[in-house]
């Protein structure tokens, strides 16, 4: 003979214990996150896409991305050996904020920067 299990009303019982806790443990979380600004998940964006690289006005501060297979447009050169910038912030796209190219490619201080 079948007997249907029985389960007790304790427990089946809503718990408002267990649920008080997740809701705080979920709010902590949330405000780390928010308080936190997410800095764990801080990562390092490219200053061009693949296939593109980095070109710099000439005469005056800005950039812009190449695709490999052009060459940089008019107003525009290519970096300095070994003073490319690879990453937005990073040593290189921070100085060139402040300097440019002249006509000759010398570095000179950009006159538009602030």
């Amino acid at each position: 003979m079948y007997l249907p299990r029985r389960t007790s009303r304790a427990a089946t019982a809503f718990r408002p214990g267990k649920v008080r806790i997740a809701a705080a443990a979920l709010a902590s979380a949330a405000a780390v996150a928010v308080l936190t600004g997410c800095s764990g998940f801080e990562s390092a964006s490219d200053s061009c896409s693949s296939g593109e690289y980095p070109v710099l006005a000439v005469g005056k501060a800005g950039s812009a991305c190449v695709s490999d297979e052009k060459e940089p447009p008019a107003g525009f050169a290519r970096y300095p050996e070994g003073k490319v910038p690879q990453q937005v912030d990073d040593k290189w796209d921070v100085y060139w904020d402040t300097h440019t190219l002249d006509k000759d490619g010398n570095i000179i201080d950009a006159p538009d920067a602030g």
